[in-house]
């Protein structure tokens, strides 16, 4: 009786790949931004990478193991959450808060709704918005070069045009988060998990579309006073800040997005948007982070909205 057959309807989809192994496929990915950070900010960022990362797992571990759970550190689940949180983390913020950010993600967010497949959230976006709340000051301190100063999207939103570089934001030697700046590094990630299948154009294509007819409207309207489509400023705003961090590593997580295609589309549409707002018109610079996580509550309402009708079922009546 140990070896069970499962039993279950046609049609029967197998695939290679299974959680650890797409799981650690978006851990690879993110080696690029990884690495080019630990380079960019030096030994802290090495630091709190390592300690998001272990906190993390060492969280799921204690936790499986005092619920009399099943131990699931294995599907590589946990330390992707710690990674992730790590590169949303500023490389001067202390260590302890990192620790604490990815305890409050594996713990709260992860483990107490059912553990992976049935959080409601993004739990290293849900973690990071935890520590954005809780201790604003020292997650929005930058220091590049030793000195202490403005991330690009800060001057944007003063409509300090002339203060940003557009080719240090694509490279990435500006302040920021540890694994945000780098758009090169990033999109060498995202190109291999799209190489691998692990994800498709259609959320981070529609988000960043949508995002970049958002602000090329209504950034005429904001505080900056651009042009209508401006090059600069837009091509500043997708070089900066958490967006595309975001599009190709978080918005596009399988347990907080939807399973529908159209429902892709029209989540991939409320990023956007929402980002837009944040960052536009809402009281901080950034709005990634708070746009993804509002975005994964709105999933079951979308999903519901756009499931295809089952075969043979007739039309409304």
């Amino acid at each position: 009786m140990e070896n069970k057959l499962n039993i279950s309807s046609s049609p029967h989809i197998r695939s290679k790949d299974n959680t650890g192994k797409i799981m650690l496929y978006v851990i690879i990915a993110l080696l690029p931004a990884s690495a080019f950070g630990v380079f960019n900010f030096g030994l802290p960022a090495l630091a709190m990478l390592v300690t998001t990362t272990a906190a993390a797992v060492l969280t799921e571990f204690i936790y499986e193991k005092l619920m009399h759970k099943k131990i699931t550190i294995s599907d590589y689940s946990a330390a992707l959450t710690g990674l992730l949180l790590g590169l949303n983390m500023p490389p001067t913020a202390p260590l302890w808060m990192g620790a604490l950010g990815s305890i409050f993600g594996i713990l709260v967010v992860k483990q107490l709704f059912g553990g992976l497949g049935q959080n409601f959230m993004n739990p290293a976006l849900g973690a990071r918005c935890f520590l954005l709340i809780s201790f604003t000051g020292q997650m929005t301190k930058f220091i590049y070069d030793a000195e202490t100063g403005p991330t690009p999207l800060a001057y944007l939103k003063e409509g300090a045009m002339s203060e940003i570089n557009s080719m240090d934001m694509l490279l990435g030697t500006i302040p920021g988060t540890i694994g945000e700046t780098s758009v090169i590094a990033i999109v060498i990630g995202a190109i291999f998990l799209i190489l691998m299948g692990v994800i498709d154009l259609r959320i981070p294509g529609t988000y960043i579309v949508t995002f970049v007819i958002f602000v090329g409207i209504f950034g005429h309207f904001s505080d900056a006073g651009v042009g209508f489509f401006d090059p600069q400023y837009i091509t500043a705003h997708l070089c900066g800040g958490g967006l595309m961090l975001g599009a190709w590593f978080m918005a596009t997580d399988y347990v907080t997005s939807p399973i529908t295609k159209k429902g892709q589309i029209v989540y991939g549409i409320c990023l956007g948007v929402l980002t837009g707002l944040f960052r536009l018109f809402g009281g901080s610079a950034e709005g990634v982070s708070y746009a993804i996580i509002i975005s994964n509550l709105f999933v079951p309402l979308i999903e519901k909205v756009t499931l295809p009708k089952p075969f043979g079922k007739g039309g409304e009546k």
